[in-house]
């Protein structure tokens, strides 16, 4: 992955709804290559694609932001956070960067923020074109996800309390449950990981963004909707071996959604961008292969 510091040292700034908000792009406007917007996942940020960003920048002119509390970009305490307010805010961050269409590969909470923007673009709503959408390990479907202890805990009213419980080394267990047997974060990752969440005193809002697990209940004909009735390539990559939505979603989503195009990687967990890029870069390619022979 690129070093922590590094990565801080390519952040660009944006101003969105009031907010500075940290993105990192790969590439010019007059570049040929098809645009890629990359969303993260909770709690981490788009530091997860690092793994996968210099290999994926020879094929793909690259865009990610950190959503509003997370990472290097602003955590209000004062504001709620809802799924909505992360869709605009790609929204504005494509029309900020000029582009007007884009693939995207989204995982875990950037899986309902496409699926939100897939539900936009079915509607006819949506400010830039999606050309396609492959999906990593998340809650795409509410009955499927299996939230852990500490995000029931954080959900519940005392969910405040998470900032005071939260520390390295229960994030670095929290992880370690999640991940696939024999591909657990190093050292290195869980330091990065953990300074991101406390950038900016993000570890006090750790709940407050929990909001979507109960938000993908209320909204769940919408974006389980959004799969459904998508007019563009969907590809869900999945990590087997991950307790929260493994080989169960992979299942699932394969029962769910017409034509389904799902690949497991069985040993695998929440992560797969990290815990096997080189596997997830070449199942997502293979995606996109297969989309322009279908096109040709």
């Amino acid at each position: 992955m690129i070093p922590l510091d590094d990565w801080r040292g390519a952040a660009r700034v944006a101003m969105i709804g009031g907010y500075r908000i940290a993105w990192w792009a790969d590439g010019e406007q007059d570049d040929n290559r098809p645009n890629l917007l990359l969303i993260h996942g909770y709690p981490t940020s788009s530091w997860d694609w690092t793994a996968m960003w210099r290999p994926l920048s020879a094929h793909f002119r690259l865009i990610a932001a950190d959503m509003l509390g997370f990472g290097l970009s602003d955590k209000p305490k004062t504001i709620g956070y809802s799924i909505l307010a992360q869709a605009d805010l790609q929204e504005a961050l494509l029309a900020q960067a000029g582009l007007a269409e884009a693939h995207i590969l989204a995982h875990d909470y950037g899986d309902t923020v496409a699926q939100e923007l897939l539900a936009r673009q079915n509607e006819g709503s949506l400010s830039f074109l999606i050309r396609s959408v492959c999906f990593l390990n998340g809650g795409l479907f509410p009955e499927q996800h299996r939230a852990r202890p500490i995000q029931k805990f954080g959900l519940s009213p005392l969910g405040p309390l998470l900032s005071v419980l939260m520390s390295k080394d229960r994030l670095r267990a929290g992880l370690d449950e999640i991940f696939g047997p024999r591909t657990k974060a190093s050292d290195a990752e869980i330091d990065a990981h953990w300074t991101m969440i406390n950038e900016k005193g993000g570890r006090f809002i750790l709940h407050k963004l929990l909001h979507y697990i109960p938000e993908r209940i209320a909204r769940r004909d919408r974006w389980v909707g959004a799969l459904k009735n998508a007019k563009v390539p969907l590809r869900l990559i999945d990590g087997g071996a991950d307790p929260v939505s493994g080989a169960h979603l992979y299942a699932y989503y394969r029962e769910q959604i017409p034509n389904a195009d799902a690949a497991l990687l069985p040993e695998i967990g929440h992560y797969p961008q990290t815990e096997a890029p080189a596997e997830t870069l070449r199942l997502f390619l293979e995606f996109h292969r297969k989309m322009r022979t279908l096109a040709a």
